[in-house]
């Protein structure tokens, strides 16, 4: 038997522009929905997200690691792929998800380091934060 969890990892793995809309199947409508860059409760805000991301990314592709399911909470440990201003990027993390009684998404909160994944990545930005964390890791190392 297929779980609802499978069914809605089996979406993220195949999400485009053109199945954003499909949404309404997965997520209930006052869903809360938080990352490193969003936080609200509304699964127009969610789907207005995921349109943004088509828009500013290429060709962004979720691969699922594995997962853990107990209840109706579930995690799953993925990698989001994608190109931004001509270069291939990733950003892993996992995401938590709270199942209504219907089997639809009521939470859902990802986890990641939106520093290390992404922020470090750019040029000028990239540069400065690696250079940050380097001074305190040698200061906490001869402490």
């Amino acid at each position: 038997m297929i779980s609802r969890l499978d069914t809605l990892l089996d979406w993220y793995q195949t999400l485009g522009p053109e199945t954003v809309d499909r949404i309404n199947d997965f997520y209930t409508e006052d869903a809360f929905f938080k990352d490193p860059f969003n936080e609200f409760r509304s699964r127009e805000g969610i789907r207005q997200t995921y349109n943004h991301m088509f828009e500013t990314l290429d060709n962004p592709r979720f691969f699922i690691k594995s997962t853990v399911m107990e209840g109706r909470q579930a995690f799953a440990v993925w990698s989001m792929e994608f190109g931004f201003r001509g270069k291939t990027m990733s950003i892993h993390g996992c995401s938590h998800f709270d199942f209504a009684e219907d089997g639809r998404v009521q939470s859902h909160r990802d986890y990641w380091d939106a520093a290390e994944e992404f922020y470090e990545k750019l040029p000028v930005l990239g540069w400065l934060l690696k250079r940050i964390k380097q001074k305190v890791k040698t200061r906490t190392t001869q402490a």
